[in-house]
């Protein structure tokens, strides 16, 4: 004989894979627990609010020296002639793919470090154009140290992909994992280099492993069955000593950027001396002063600078004579806006003390 039947639930049923779960039984509610006011000693005070003997209050909501947060954030600044046309903040996502999520690229990277006399602020963003489109961010940036000690390298290296380029954005993420990967297993080498200023050797030595990095970028684009020439990108390196008593400060890359230093409040174009103008691997060395701040960056700042008298004054104010800011303040710097510039802007500022 079959036994009572049992009673069917009656809710909707669920299209969840998971399945629905039994319904749960509502727990008994738990007794309040009593809350007693924080009693304070007479005559203390705390902002605007002042405790007298007897009086029993709750503790106000900021404590001593606490001011409250603004609610609204300021546009990054604007020089030049006009408004921009693009808005100042992201508006779209990329499309991402859901079988390459490593391959997802932020918005914004910021970094910096301190190393002695040296401080070093960078920071990449997503340009007006890009964040408009929903485009990801074509510069990639990489900062790296090697080794322990005195005897660390400290490298940055940034990297600007081809404009019309699907994979731009892999190939200057590439570009930059490779070219560091080089430098890291040469660092020994290249850091007792760098203590010698053996200037030779630090350039023919950077040239063979820069070009052993476009090597393989060459060979990845062969790979995904690319055209010749499309999966590159433009790369550009600062290396540096953690040795404080080592000044030397190296650049080397190739392709478009820009190589700047603020010197007694006055901008100075490093690019290219004058018997480099047609190479394509660049390579400087430069002795630090104190109170320089050393400046390399992408194309879509240097042309800015280059191009907008305005931009150079404003930063050469906010990062010369030895201020160094902090990140959230270097990346204001970094986002000051001029109509016409919408390109992705990747930047590096080193402060010797």
């Amino acid at each position: 004989m079959a036994g009572p039947e049992r009673p069917r639930a009656t809710g909707p049923a669920s299209d969840s894979p998971f399945g629905s779960a039994p319904a749960a039984r509502p727990a008994p509610a738990a007794a309040p627990t009593p809350v007693t006011p924080p009693t304070t000693a007479p005559g203390v005070s705390w902002g605007e609010t002042t405790f007298t003997e007897g009086e029993v209050r709750w503790a106000p909501e900021l404590p001593p020296g606490w001011v409250p947060a603004e609610e609204e954030v300021g546009e990054p600044e604007v020089v030049g002639g006009g408004p921009p046309t693009y808005e100042a903040e992201p508006t779209a996502w990329p499309e991402a793919d859901p079988e390459e999520p490593a391959g997802l690229v932020p918005d914004t990277v910021l970094d910096g470090a301190s190393y002695g006399r040296l401080t070093v602020r960078t920071v990449a963003i997503r340009g007006d154009s890009a964040r408009y489109r929903g485009q990801p961010r074509r510069d990639a940036l990489l900062t790296a140290r090697f080794g322990s000690g005195d005897a660390a390298v400290l490298l940055v290296a940034t990297a600007s992909g081809a404009r019309a380029a699907d994979d731009a954005h892999r190939a200057a993420h590439d570009a930059v994992r490779w070219i560091a990967g080089a430098v890291g297993s040469s660092r020994a080498r290249l850091a007792d280099d760098l203590r010698a200023g053996r200037r030779a050797a630090l350039k023919s030595g950077l040239h063979r492993l820069t070009d052993r990095c476009y090597g393989r970028l060459r060979a990845r684009g062969e790979d995904l069955g690319l055209d010749e020439g499309t999966y590159t990108a433009s790369l550009r390196c600062l290396l540096l000593p953690a040795d404080p008593e080592c000044r030397i400060r190296l650049f080397f890359g190739v392709g478009e950027g820009g190589l700047f230093r603020i010197r007694d409040g006055a901008w100075q174009d490093l690019e290219l001396a004058p018997d480099e103008a047609s190479a394509p691997f660049r390579f400087r060395a430069t002795v630090a002063q104190p109170g320089d701040a050393l400046v390399m960056c992408s194309p879509g700042l240097a042309d800015p600078l280059r191009g907008e008298p305005g931009l150079a004054a404003h930063l050469a104010t906010r990062w010369g004579a030895g201020r160094v800011p902090g990140l959230a303040a270097y990346l204001a710097d970094a986002q000051t806006r001029v109509k016409g510039y919408a390109d992705d802007r990747t930047a590096v500022t080193i402060w010797d003390a």
